[in-house]
């Protein structure tokens, strides 16, 4: 349940760490107010967005998927059968 929380809000942090990391490149202070303006915060939530949103889609088109049918768990002759895949 954590992983992709975790995963989805890296993948959305991603562009403000990278633009922090690029005015520390450039010898500007990166907690300096005037280099966070309110367009440029607006697009890095809209590219973290979209590279969350990305993530998620990748994750759930490019994932394991199990081969076979679900046989669930039943009781046969007072014996617990485990559910399988078959």
């Amino acid at each position: 349940m954590w992983r992709p929380i975790a995963e989805s809000l890296g993948l959305f942090l991603l562009p403000f760490l990278l633009f922090a990391v690029y005015l520390a490149l450039r010898m500007r202070w990166p907690l300096a107010i005037e280099h966070w303006t309110r367009s440029r915060v607006a697009a890095l939530v809209i590219v973290g967005l979209a590279a969350a949103l990305a993530g998620l889609i990748g994750a759930s088109l490019f994932a394991p998927r199990g081969q076979g049918v679900y046989i669930p768990a039943r009781v046969e002759n007072g014996v617990l059968v485990r559910e399988r895949i078959e």
